[in-house]
């Protein structure tokens, strides 16, 4: 069957570069018309809305810092006005910042959970609604390897990345009679800026022994899109670090 996503509309948040833009560029090369979040890259989450209009897809891009519950109502309101009501989400927006143990203060620690974390958290509930109202909806979280290893990057990113694995447990079996999936990626290592900055990311531990591409990881979230029965899980694109 050809994956299609014909008439639907999607948001990605994060989608200004990396994993995000290309998620937002497959699902949009698969029929879907795009709203793209982004904090403060505005001229690349433009370049990516530019190459989704060449597609002859709907675009628009919204800046909103999806870690604060006004942001949040803000783009969802924007969204609603500008394309309609969104029926698959990615939760994409995240941030990492490695620090040796001993350096990691409170405000580092909130920081990390607000913006991986919290803001799974208010993005669906902001967008759900409209999705049990029309009985559809997709919802893809992009976790990490490190939710199931510790990763390299501190306790405060694995937490983090860890608890939207727990979000889209309880999400899935909450909204699945309403005809909405809920499932979650967990990649690593990806060839990308947060991967290219991070001076212990290593190809040591992969069997395949090279970093992961971002289409690896974008093919499988329009696979998540675009299937019906698919939902609670954790697909791990990592080259079979983790194997399950």
């Amino acid at each position: 069957m050809q994956h299609s996503l014909k008439g639907r509309i999607a948001l990605v948040t994060g989608a200004s570069r990396g994993i995000g833009s290309s998620i937002a560029l497959s699902l949009a090369t698969a029929g879907a018309d795009m709203v793209l979040n982004f904090l403060t890259r505005a001229a690349e989450a433009k370049a990516v809305e530019a190459e989704i209009l060449r597609l002859g897809r709907r675009c628009v891009s919204i800046q909103a810092d999806v870690s604060v519950a006004s942001e949040v109502q803000r783009l969802a309101g924007e969204a609603e006005r500008s394309m309609g009501a969104v029926e698959v989400l990615v939760n994409n927006a995240g941030i990492a910042r490695q620090q040796a143990l001993e350096q990691i203060t409170e405000s580092d620690w909130d920081e990390l959970i607000d913006v991986n974390l919290k803001s799974c958290f208010l993005v669906t509930q902001a967008f759900v609604p409209a999705m049990r109202t029309r009985r559809w909806g997709r919802i893809i979280n992009i976790s990490s390897v490190a939710a199931q290893i510790g990763g390299v990057v501190g306790p405060h990113y694995a937490a983090s990345k860890a608890g939207m694995l727990g979000l889209t447990h309880y999400y899935a079996r909450y909204l699945a009679a309403d005809g909405i999936t809920v499932n979650a990626i967990a990649p690593a290592l990806i060839e990308t800026e947060m991967t290219r900055t991070n001076v212990k990311a290593s190809t040591s531990n992969i069997p395949m022994a090279r970093f992961g591409s971002v289409e690896e990881v974008s093919d499988i979230a329009l696979l998540l899109a675009t299937n019906g029965y698919i939902t609670g899980q954790t697909i791990n694109a990592n080259g079979g670090w983790v194997m399950s």
